[in-house]
């Protein structure tokens, strides 16, 4: 017998074993209890915390700010296109930029040796969960291609505290219309850690080291 007729039989005899089978119905989806907004929003910082990973929340006034405090002793930071100016001024804007700082624009597109050499970018995003601390960018406008948010040292991530949602479902459902323009998705819970197999953590192999998150009080 050959492959093909191997193949053949077996399909055929599958058809046969489920030939008029019920689709089992699904369970329901697992929620958790309601939650009030202050109380999804302390869920999120704890997740967010216990990833390693900085967090603060600030209102519009003070984003500015907090990017710059992320950034720490970053001097090369890609800006993706279609971000906030409020959040990350002109470089040309002395009164809050050193100098020094280097601001990356993807246009034309950086070449990944480029991105290699940057300390960090800043990013929003499309949602993100509470009880999983997950931050998930449909690479919309304002958070760049998926190759920006993997390669440098440092993701400071903005968030406005509506974008937080409960749970995954609630996520997944936010996600819809993406998921139907055939936007690629990446999700992120902390910055990017694994570990051998005598469990030594290894931090920055699969993205950044570190994950910086700032939520905006609504």
């Amino acid at each position: 017998m050959s492959n093909a007729e191997a193949r053949l039989e077996i399909l055929t005899r599958i058809n046969r074993a489920t030939q008029g089978a019920q689709t089992p119905q699904r369970p329901a989806y697992p929620r958790a209890a309601t939650q009030s907004r202050e109380d999804v929003l302390l869920t999120f910082e704890d997740r967010i915390l216990d990833y390693r990973a900085g967090f603060v929340r600030v209102p519009a006034s003070g984003v500015r700010g907090a990017v710059r405090a992320a950034l720490g002793d970053a001097r090369r930071v890609v800006v993706p296109d279609g971000l906030d100016a409020a959040w990350l001024p002109d470089s040309l804007d002395a009164a809050w930029l050193p100098d020094s700082l280097d601001v990356l624009r993807d246009e034309p597109t950086l070449t990944h040796a480029e991105l290699d050499g940057a300390d960090a970018v800043v990013t929003g995003c499309a949602v993100a969960v509470a009880r999983t601390g997950t931050i998930i960018l449909d690479h919309g406008p304002g958070q760049g291609r998926r190759a920006l948010t993997l390669v440098p040292d440092t993701h400071v991530c903005v968030i406005h505290a509506h974008q937080i949602v409960p749970d995954v479902l609630d996520g997944v459902q936010a996600l819809a219309p993406a998921v139907r323009a055939g936007q690629p998705l990446t999700w992120l819970s902390g910055g990017s850690a694994t570990s051998d197999i005598e469990l030594v953590r290894v931090e920055g192999v699969h993205g950044p080291r570190h994950l910086r998150v700032i939520v905006i009080s609504d």
